[in-house]
């Protein structure tokens, strides 16, 4: 019989299994919506819409690069523990993904999700490593930087934990030279995690609020206010170096910053090089993870 997209998408909805499976089941099953969600259960299919309740806090950090090499993606996808993470199915899907990303222009997850890949979406494909592997794994965020007259070069820490990637402004036909220095780059920002490219990149209020703690902090130790500005403009200067790219000392060179670093590179290519933007990406960063308290569960199994 006929198998109709109507009937295919309740059986998804009913069971959270992919849609490939859906129409594979209703077909096995003559269209039989009972005997469809038996049919995936025997199979193992329909555990995944079960297990998307589950917190994913773990997972990898993944970057891709275009043929030329100019271009580049990174995305985060997670799962519930680390173990899964480190699973080579895992990590070959993370990795499909990003370049689903690489070849195209998402506003968003829910975008992504949709795109097509291999016979059904990526929804379909996570849906059914979900069901195959048991745990709950999500897309959390990606990023794309595809200008022109621009490169992108990254690094991943810890087998995925972390993973930067930093987009750089230029028309050099060099690049393999700004990777390697892009790698130290993105190393940089890795290890020690500034907040914006150079001072221009400041958010004023982000500025503003600086001044106005930095303020107080100098009337706090009974400055007069005129010499308490001053404090706060040196102490301002000082905190940008910390939070700016191109104003930290470079890791692997502290007589220099990174700003000179990418500007020695710069001269050594013969064209200008200018650090664009960044990102940086720490996995289960902000997600609240599920702590079991084994004492408390016995002392509860005990007491009943």
């Amino acid at each position: 019989m006929a198998i109709s997209a109507a009937i295919v998408k309740e059986l998804r909805e009913r069971t959270g299994a992919g849609m490939m499976d859906c129409k594979k089941a209703l077909v096995e099953t003559n269209g039989d919506m009972e005997a469809a969600i038996d049919y995936l259960r025997e199979k193992g299919l329909s555990k995944a819409a079960k297990k998307s309740s589950r917190v994913a806090a773990e997972g990898i950090v993944a970057i891709g690069y275009s043929e030329d090499g100019k271009h580049g993606a990174i995305i985060e996808v997670n799962s519930e523990t680390d173990f899964v993470a480190k699973n080579e199915e895992f990590v070959t899907m993370v990795d499909a993904f990003v370049q689903v990303v690489l070849a195209n222009d998402f506003a968003d997850v829910e975008e992504l999700l949709a795109a097509p890949m291999g016979d059904g979406t990526v929804k379909d494909e996570l849906a059914a490593k979900i069901a195959k592997i048991g745990e709950n794994m999500t897309i959390r965020r990606f990023a794309k930087f595809a200008a022109e007259g621009s490169v992108s070069a990254g690094y991943i820490h810890g087998g995925g934990k972390i993973g930067v990637l930093v987009e750089f402004a230029t028309e050099t036909a060099d690049v393999d030279t700004i990777k390697t220095m892009g790698r130290d780059v993105a190393m940089q920002v890795a290890s020690m995690n500034p907040q914006f490219v150079d001072e221009s990149g400041v958010d004023p209020e982000y500025l503003e609020h600086e001044k106005k703690i930095l303020m107080q902090q100098a009337l706090g130790e009974g400055k007069p206010a005129a010499i308490a500005e001053k404090m706060v403009i040196g102490r301002l200067k000082k905190e940008l170096k910390e939070t700016c790219l191109v104003e930290q000392p470079f890791v692997k060179d502290g007589d220099i910053s990174v700003g000179q670093y990418v500007e020695k590179i710069a001269k050594a290519v013969g064209t200008d090089v200018k650090v664009k933007s960044f990102v940086r990406y720490v996995v289960g960063e902000g997600i609240e993870k599920q702590v079991d308290d084994l004492a408390a569960e016995v002392a509860k199994m005990t007491a009943q």
